[in-house]
């Protein structure tokens, strides 16, 4: 719980200073967007995917202590020397690459882009230092340092937006400065614990993992990020401001997924191993039945609660998200899908295949992305999203049907989401716009109503005692 609620602290804070943005002009938070946005990306650069490799090459040292600390203080020193690399690199071609890609003048990297890649370089540093602190099973350290860094930059970011109404270097600064001494902190607690060391010996033989999950991460980055550079290439900085405000509060139940797939998916793969036969059964698929219920409840009570939320602390130029969430929050509804054919990749530890089947879903998304915005505008990036992500799931089960039984209950896994999607499709661009709350209240009781057929039998169990198989 320690790790899942206080690992999730960016997310919440992305959507607890969603109000505190709302203040900000939308061209201004557009440009905002696209410059966190450019900060994740050097981040991944900057992490190489150590917070990955960093766990199997603990446990491979972690009965030589001297090993150990070549190991990890090379591997910071490593993350250090690509910092200044790829800062160098930026520094002789920043403007250049803004200019090509965000258009000339749009999105400058001087003064701010140069912040967003120091932020990224801090924020890199902290990340793998938190997969080190789960690793040594340092608990009490992890919450307590991903609440100083969550409360610094929340703090900082808030005072920087009152100090500097209206532009970039509240939040901006705000947030390096933050980064900034959470990062201070993990280099002196690695060095003082681990001492300054390089070794490329030591480093050699984690590369060929590092480098295959880089290169998914980027095609990750390019899949969740890249609809916002189209956006402002194709459209307008306000229309990338309401649109990511949009994308922002569905974090929430992103936030909600991401926690409860994260305490059954040690339990689902614990089942999958003890197995002979690689099937999904009916105790595994209970966990992503139940899942897909409270993606069903979560995404019709976004629908219901963030559009007045934004009327109430946004000025006007972000009211046009509020017809987007609907629609937005729908890809949610696909998520325990997703998350339930994946599942068996991990279990199996079958990730070959799965750089060349981001790839194909990468570049159908940003061709669906400069056909669909071009002709339907913002709405077409909501369209491309959701064509993709079913794409997705449909290549994931593909790649692994040969290696893993599915198995599966059609109505909760499937016809139960589909319901709930069907009627925000047909009734939302039907009676949305003027009978907004009713019809969104409407999606609750449908929830409510879809789940209780759904799980009726599972219901006898408070009635009679008995367990349903």
């Amino acid at each position: 719980m320690i790790y899942t609620v206080a690992g999730a602290l960016p997310m919440a804070s992305a959507i607890l200073l969603m109000p505190f943005y709302g203040k900000l002009p939308a061209d201004v938070y557009g440009s905002l967007s696209i410059y966190f946005g450019f900060s994740l990306l050097v981040q991944i650069l900057v992490t190489y995917s150590f917070d990955a490799s960093i766990y199997l090459n603990f446990h491979e040292h972690k009965h030589d202590a001297k090993a150990l600390a070549v190991f990890v203080g090379s591997a910071f020193v490593f993350i250090l020397m690509l910092s200044a690399a790829i800062g160098l690199l930026l520094a002789l071609l920043g403007n250049f690459i803004f200019d090509r890609v965000y258009g000339v003048g749009q999105i400058p990297f001087l003064p701010f882009g140069v912040l967003s890649v120091a932020t990224g370089i801090f924020q890199a540093l902290f990340k793998v230092n938190n997969s080190l602190l789960q690793t040594q099973g340092k608990a009490t350290t992890f919450l307590w340092l991903n609440l100083l860094s969550f409360s610094l930059i929340a703090g900082l970011t808030i005072l920087g937006l009152i100090i500097f109404p209206d532009t970039l270097w509240g939040p901006i600064a705000g947030k390096l400065i933050g980064a900034l001494i959470a990062a201070s902190w993990v280099l002196g607690s690695i060095f003082r614990q681990f001492g300054f060391h390089f070794s490329w010996q030591s480093l050699k033989p984690t590369f060929e993992f590092n480098n295959s999950s880089l290169i998914y991460q980027i095609q990750q980055w390019f899949i969740n990020y890249y609809d916002r550079i189209i956006i402002l290439a194709l459209i307008s900085k306000s229309t990338v401001g309401y649109y990511d405000v949009a994308l922002k509060f569905l974090l929430a139940i992103d936030f909600l997924l991401t926690g409860l797939n994260a305490t059954i998916h040690p339990k689902v793969l614990g089942k999958v191993y003890e197995q002979s036969e690689k099937a999904s059964t009916v105790e595994i698929n209970r966990y992503y039945n139940g899942l897909t219920g409270v993606a069903i409840l979560a995404v019709a009570g976004s629908i219901f609660v963030f559009p007045p939320v934004i009327q109430l602390f946004f000025n006007e130029a972000y009211y046009a998200a509020i017809p987007l969430i609907p629609f937005a929050a729908l890809v949610y509804l696909l998520r325990p899908l997703r998350l339930w054919v994946a599942m068996p990749y991990a279990a199996l530890k079958y990730s070959k295949p799965l750089p060349y089947f981001y790839l194909v879903v990468a570049l159908v998304k940003i061709g669906l992305l400069y056909w669909f915005v071009q002709r339907w505008g913002v709405w077409g990036a909501i369209v491309s999203t959701l064509i993709s992500y079913a794409i997705e799931i449909l290549i994931l089960f593909w790649g692994i049907r040969k290696r893993f039984v599915f198995k599966f209950n059609t109505f909760k896994l499937i016809i139960a989401p589909l319901l709930l999607g069907i009627c925000v499709l047909l009734l939302e661009p039907w009676l949305g716009v003027n009978y907004g709350w009713q019809v969104h209240l409407f999606y609750l009781v449908i929830s409510g109503v879809v789940l209780l057929w759904a799980y009726r039998n599972e219901l006898k169990i408070f009635n009679t005692g008995q367990i349903v198989k």
